[in-house]
């Protein structure tokens, strides 16, 4: 059993935390919190040992009567690996002090590739990861881009990729986001920085984006047009995609024509916090003409990474060398479809 914390009990790292607790090959030794708030007495009541990520917040812990094990410094040297799970930018401040710790850090898509030196997706480039010390998890836009274009690169090669990302403009919780009546150019150039963030992982790949922020909280949405080296049948995509793992295909005429709907069938589905860590792709919107696959797809943006975490401790500690063997591992301990 490998050894995990998570600095950063918020929206990612309390689901990766979930996720790693229902493993056989790993384990959660210690979150932590900056503030004590409902998460932190979650974390406690779920059983994960609680550390003060600023240590001289401990007095408002001892306020709030929440039960801490220690301080982050305490925690450091009981991890194999660890999860940073902090807001964007600070993680890349964190990294300074685990390389000072002798620890290895997963970090997420918030931080820059280039501070971090490698970046990770489960099925672009797990190999290339197998043992490394620093790794960023690359982002949910930039997950949900690579787990359809890398199995359809795979069945006939790609030419170039130009895609379209619809950003929700903040998650559920978030009070302080929005917009709240506008749909925003974001950023209002192009291309945006989510082609780039594909090539950290899929390194050749010819592919121009551009993105924009409107008023929901649900998902993402992206409109892809993909230019194939090999034009293939649009039945042939179509088993491709639905054989590739965290992939599944949805169908507009049978209610699931909207991100709304596409998060109340996950609802149903029972997972928690409703989580969907599958890529949603509609089946009806698949069609190829003139060479050019074109398709809609629907990212959750709250947990699709969070797979990806699990299986990148594994390559950083090698676990498990085979990527196909750690998806499946992930995926069936998750209760993860397709």
């Amino acid at each position: 059993m490998k050894n995990v914390g998570i600095n950063g009990y918020g929206t990612i790292g309390k689901r990766v935390a979930d996720s790693v607790a229902c493993q056989d090959d790993m384990q959660i030794v210690g979150v932590t919190k900056r503030t004590p708030d409902f998460e932190a007495q979650m974390a406690v009541e779920k059983g994960f040992p609680l550390y003060i990520s600023a240590p001289e917040r401990e007095g408002l812990f001892e306020e709030a009567d929440i039960k801490v094990t220690g301080t982050i410094d305490d925690l450091y040297n009981k991890v194999d690996v660890m999860v940073d799970c902090t807001p964007g930018g600070i993680g890349a401040k964190n990294k300074v002090i685990y390389e000072e710790k002798g620890i290895k850090g997963i970090f997420q898509g918030g931080e820059k590739h280039e501070q971090i030196g490698k970046s990770f997706n489960s099925f672009a480039n797990y190999q290339d990861n197998l043992g490394a010390d620093f790794v960023r998890v690359v982002s949910c836009n930039t997950t949900g881009l690579c787990r359809t274009l890398k199995p359809i690169d795979d069945l006939c090669g790609i030419k170039k990729v130009r895609a379209v990302m619809v950003r929700r403009g903040a998650d559920p919780g978030q009070i302080k986001s929005g917009p709240i009546n506008a749909i925003v150019p974001n950023p209002p150039t192009v291309p945006s920085h989510h082609g780039p963030d594909v090539q950290t992982v899929m390194y050749d790949l010819n592919i121009i984006t551009m993105a924009l922020l409107v008023p929901t909280t649900l998902m993402h949405q992206h409109n892809l047009m993909v230019e194939l080296e090999n034009p293939s049948g649009v039945d042939d995509v179509i088993d491709t995609l639905e054989a590739t793992p965290r992939v599944i295909l949805v169908e507009a005429e049978k209610g699931l024509g909207s991100t709304a709907e596409i998060m109340e069938c996950a609802r149903d589905l029972g997972r928690p916090r409703s989580d969907l860590f599958e890529i949603a792709v509609w089946k009806e919107s698949l069609n190829i003409k003139d060479g050019e696959l074109f398709y809609m797809q629907a990212i959750h943006q709250e947990s699709d990474v969070v797979p990806e975490n699990v299986d990148c401790i594994r390559a950083m500690l090698e676990i498990e060398e085979d990527p196909a063997k750690s998806i499946e591992k992930t995926n069936k301990n998750m209760g993860i479809i397709g």
